[in-house]
């Protein structure tokens, strides 16, 4: 007979690990466990993102992102300080390099009011005293933005719910959920079950086809978008400071190529933003027949597409070509040779894009029968996924 449980979370990335263990400090009576199909928590979108602690100030003010992310900002900032995580409130510069950007960089610095996230607009004086090379028309700093290892983060939450009485269960990729009466039943791949009455998807790249496993009509689709950096090679580290970010395009989700100044003192730049061909698929030549079909076959993802050709094509170039990629970044940077940047990491960003071809901007979580399903969580979901955690728990209570 397959162990019960009260709930199963789906999901070892940073939203399952805060759901799993809010649940465990809130509810203590309760048998929390969570299956993860890698050997080890935070091994996709977790552990292969740029480690912001983001500010909040992009979001739509009535959006869940913006309220969520100030929220799960502080709490994180909380959490890292009560088990000794490092993190750094360092802050960033939204650099303006076009006349046409200023009246976006001012509609950010709106956005920043409406979400109550402290900004300056400086002038080129001022954003060369914080960071000298780079080239700016104006600027928004914003202090509040902060880095840390979301990694770790994913390791203490891991440890955390074992000792609060919850239990971590790896190498369980969930392939079937079947419902008897009030108990559902999740089997693995290798034909292992576990049963519990209620279930939480944090599936991540997968949410989408968990959510069709427990009876969910799948409207929205995940695309697995792939972001490459390079990094700033030794001894010239000292370009960035701290964090440089370009004003990004509103008609596309992703904020564009930037320096990210990393928690242990390297510097990345990037991403871009590709089609990955696998949904696992951290390098060109990983590609996985049936997800590479789901995407194109998918008329939402073709509507995209048509509408954004011109953009797909230069991210597949700054891809394919480095002199392309530095070109990006000497927007920000002039003074940036090919020499200065070696090959970095890659993440691969689970996108809900809907059947008309929308990128779903905000958080997405929608319930079904004893569960709930968080079918969108990109950036900023590691900086929210406390806050994201009380939202599902207080659904769950209601």
């Amino acid at each position: 007979m397959p162990q019960h449980h009260d709930i199963i979370i789906i999901g070892g990335g940073i939203v399952g690990l805060a759901t799993a263990m809010r649940l465990c400090q809130r509810f203590s009576d309760q048998r929390v466990l969570v299956v993860e199909a890698e050997q080890d928590v935070g091994q996709h979108q977790s552990g292969h993102n740029s480690g912001v602690l983001h500010s909040g100030i992009y979001y739509r003010p009535d959006s869940e992102k913006a309220r969520m992310c100030l929220i799960g900002k502080a709490a994180m900032e909380s959490f890292c300080d009560q088990h000794q995580i490092a993190w750094d409130r360092c802050g960033k510069v939204i650099v303006a390099t076009t006349p046409n950007e200023l009246n976006r960089l001012d509609s950010i610095a709106q956005r920043g009011v409406q979400n109550k996230v402290p900004h300056q607009r400086i002038d080129t004086d001022d954003l060369r005293l914080m960071e000298p090379n780079v080239a700016g028309l104006a600027a928004l700093h914003v202090p509040g933005t902060g880095i840390v290892n979301y990694g770790k983060v994913c390791q203490v939450m891991r440890d955390v719910i074992c000792r609060s009485g919850g239990e971590l269960r790896v190498g369980f990729s969930v392939q079937q959920i079947i419902r008897v009466g009030q108990s559902l039943t999740l089997k693995s791949r290798s034909g292992d079950t576990v049963q519990a009455a209620r279930m939480i998807n944090c599936g991540g790249l997968r949410s989408d086809r968990i959510f069709e496993m427990a009876g969910g009509t799948r409207t929205v689709r995940i695309v697995p978008f792939r972001g490459e950096y390079y990094d700033l090679v030794a001894g010239r580290e000292s370009l960035c400071r701290n964090l440089i970010y370009p004003v990004p395009d509103p008609s596309f989700p992703f904020l564009g190529v930037h320096f990210t100044r990393m928690i242990d003192g390297g510097v990345e730049c990037g991403p871009n933003a590709v089609l990955a061909l696998s949904r696992s698929g951290y390098r060109w030549r990983d590609v996985h027949l049936g997800d590479m079909i789901d995407s194109i076959a998918f008329r939402g993802f073709r509507s995209l597409a048509k509408r954004h050709w011109r953009m797909g094509l230069g991210e597949m170039h700054r891809s394919a070509s480095k002199a392309a990629f530095v070109a990006a970044l000497r927007r920000l940077i002039p003074s940036i040779r090919p020499s200065d940047l070696k090959p970095g990491r890659s993440g691969v960003r689970a996108q809900a894009v809907s059947p008309d071809g929308q990128l779903i901007d905000d958080f997405l979580i929608e319930e079904s029968d004893h569960a709930i399903h968080v079918l969108n969580a990109p950036s900023p979901a590691a900086t929210a996924s406390i806050a994201i955690a009380d939202h599902i728990i207080d659904r769950f209570a209601g």
